[in-house]
C-alpha cells in the first residue's frame, strides 16, 4: 500500500468529497467539480465520505434494498418507480412476462441481475474516480446510507475499490469503512506525525424485536407513497458506529502510539457519513419565526436553530436539519477519551457547510459535491479542502471549493438544481422554505399581487 508522507515542506492537503450520489452515468458537473478542485488544490490524499453510490437510482431497480438482509427489488420506492418509466427503464418482472408472451429468450436470472449492477457500481466508480486516478492521488471511501442499496454491500463495494489504482482501502481492516491512514513525518524516519481515520457509521438503525418489525410493516404504504417525505418512517432512524468500531478508535490510537515508540496518541481526523448528536451543540435553538432557521429532525423536531457563531467558524453554513441517529453511542465521547483527535467530519446533510468546536473537537461537514442529488444552491456546491502542518497538525486550515469558485454561477442544468434547492417533501421543509427571505417574499408577492387583483375583480363587479 501506498505509504502517506508529509512534504519537505511540512505540509499535507486532503480533500474531502461527500455525497457524489449517481448512477452509473456521473453527471458531467460532478466531475468536472471534481477535476478543478484537484487542479487547485493539488491533494496529497482524497476522502469520500459516504453515498457515493445513488442505491435508489432507477439502474438498480431490480436489486435495490430499502434495508440490509431484504429480497433485492422486493420494496421499490413509487419515486425510483416514477423515474424508471420517464427514463425508459423496464423492472426484470416487467420485462420478463413481457418476453414470454413475444416468446422470446428469458430474461436474465438474479445472479445475473447482480452481476449487472457490479458493473454498473464499477462504471460509477470510474466516473467519478477518473479525475483523482488521472492527477495520480490516492484516495480512500468509507459508506453512507446509501451506498449499499444499490444491492452490492460494502464489503464487495470495497474490492472493487481496490481495482482502481491508489486506492487505499485495506483488505485487513475492522470492517468495510473502517481503517486508519497514518502521515509520516517529512524526514523519512518513518514516525507517524499524524493520522486520517476513516469510520463506517452504519447506515439505518436495526428493529430491537419482532413488534417493532411489524409496526415498520405496518408503515411501509405511508413510505412508499411519500418516500422523500418519509425516508425513514419504516426504520428506527439512521445508523451509528458499531461498538467495534468505537472500541478501535482507541485501540488504534494505542497501536500507533506503540509504532512510534512513546506510547503517545497521535493528532488525528476523523471522516465518516452521519454525524453524532453532538453536532447539534453547533447551533442555537431560536424562535420557530427566526430567518434561516431550520427545524430539527426526529428527536430534534419542533425545534428551529441557526449556527451559534461562537462556535463555527467564519464561512459556515447551515441548510438543513441534522440528520444523526436518534440513539447516541458515545462516539464523541470515545474521540476524546482516546486522545489525540481534534476534528471529526461528516457528509450526508447535502446542504450544510459549518465547522463548529465543542467538546474539545472540532465537527464539520462537507456539503454534496453531486449534481445528482438534492443539495444548495451550485455555487455552493464543493469539496472541502484541509491544509495540515506537521509541527501543528490540529491547528490546520479548512475551506470550501465550490462550483462558484471554480467554475461559474451556474450549472449545466440550473432549473434541476433549483428544484432540488427548494425541493419540499413535507410540512417541516415547507416551513423551513418560508423562513427564507427571499422565498417569503417572492410568496407575499404574490398572494399581494393576487388579493389586488381580487379586489379590482370585485370593484369592477360593483360598478
Amino acid at each position: 500500500m501506498t505509504s502517506l508522507r508529509f512534504r519537505e515542506d511540512g505540509s499535507f492537503r486532503v480533500l474531502q468529497m461527500a455525497d457524489v450520489q449517481d448512477g452509473p452515468d456521473v453527471q458531467k458537473d460532478t466531475i468536472r467539480l471534481i477535476r478543478e478542485a484537484i487542479r487547485k488544490a493539488d491533494p496529497d490524499l482524497v476522502v469520500f465520505t459516504g453515498d457515493q453510490i445513488r442505491g435508489y437510482d432507477p439502474a438498480y431497480i431490480d436489486t435495490f434494498l430499502r434495508r440490509r438482509g431484504e429480497e433485492p427489488g422486493a420494496r421499490v420506492r413509487v419515486v425510483t418507480e416514477v423515474e424508471a418509466k420517464l427514463r425508459g427503464i423496464k423492472r426484470h418482472a416487467e420485462s420478463q412476462s413481457a418476453a414470454q408472451s413475444a416468446a422470446q429468450p428469458a430474461e436474465p436470472t438474479m445472479d445475473e441481475l447482480m452481476d449487472q449492477t457490479r458493473d454498473k457500481v464499477r462504471r460509477t466508480f470510474a466516473g467519478f474516480l477518473g479525475p483523482v486516478i488521472e492527477a495520480n492521488v490516492p484516495f480512500a471511501a468509507t459508506y453512507g446510507n446509501h451506498d449499499f442499496q444499490c444491492g452490492i454491500l460494502a464489503d464487495e463495494q470495497d474490492d472493487i475499490y481496490r481495482e482502481f489504482p491508489g486506492c487505499l482501502n485495506p483488505e485487513d481492516s475492522l470492517e468495510p469503512g473502517t481503517f486508519a491512514l497514518p502521515i509520516e513525518s517529512s524526514d523519512g524516519s518513518g514516525r507517524v506525525a499524524m493520522s486520517v481515520m476513516m469510520v463506517n457509521s452504519g447506515d439505518y438503525a436495526a428493529d430491537t424485536d419482532a413488534a417493532s418489525e411489524r409496526e415498520n410493516d405496518a408503515q411501509y404504504p405511508a413510505y412508499v407513497v411519500n418516500s422523500r417525505g418519509l425516508d425513514l418512517a419504516d426504520s428506527d432512524g439512521y445508523g451509528t458506529p458499531t461498538p467495534e468500531a468505537l472500541e478501535w478508535l482507541g485501540a488504534v490510537q494505542d497501536e500507533l502510539g506503540a509504532r512510534n515508540g512513546d506510547g503517545k496518541p497521535v493528532p488525528a481526523i476523523a471522516f465518516q457519513h452521519i454525524p453524532p448528536q453532538e453536532f447539534y451543540d453547533c447551533l442555537k435553538e431560536v424562535p420557530a419565526w427566526t430567518p434561516n432557521a431550520v427545524e430539527g429532525a426526529r428527536s430534534h423536531a419542533g425545534h428551529c436553530y441557526v449556527l451559534n457563531h461562537e462556535v463555527c467558524r467564519p464561512g459556515s453554513r447551515l441548510g438543513e436539519a441534522i440528520g444523526c441517529a436518534d440513539e447516541n453511542v458515545g462516539e464523541v465521547a470515545a474521540l476524546t477519551a482516546a486522545g489525540g483527535y481534534f476534528a471529526l467530519f461528516c457528509g450526508h446533510d447535502h446542504k450544510n457547510a459549518f465547522v463548529g468546536h465543542v467538546h474539545g473537537i472540532d465537527l464539520g461537514y462537507a456539503p454534496t459535491c453531486g449534481f445528482e442529488c438534492y443539495g444548495p444552491k451550485s455555487r455552493y456546491r464543493g469539496i472541502r479542502l484541509f491544509e495540515f502542518h506537521e509541527s501543528n497538525p490540529a491547528g490546520y486550515v479548512t475551506r470550501m471549493l465550490t462550483w462558484g469558485e471554480l467554475v461559474g454561477r451556474y450549472s449545466s442544468n440550473e432549473v434541476r438544481v433549483w428544484f432540488e434547492d427548494h425541493c419540499i417533501t413535507g410540512a417541516i421543509s415547507a416551513r423551513n422554505e418560508l423562513r427564507r427571505p427571499q422565498v417569503f417574499a417572492v410568496l407575499a408577492g404574490a398572494v399581494s399581487l393576487g388579493f389586488v387583483a381580487i379586489i379590482k375583480s370585485l370593484m369592477k363587479s360593483a360598478r
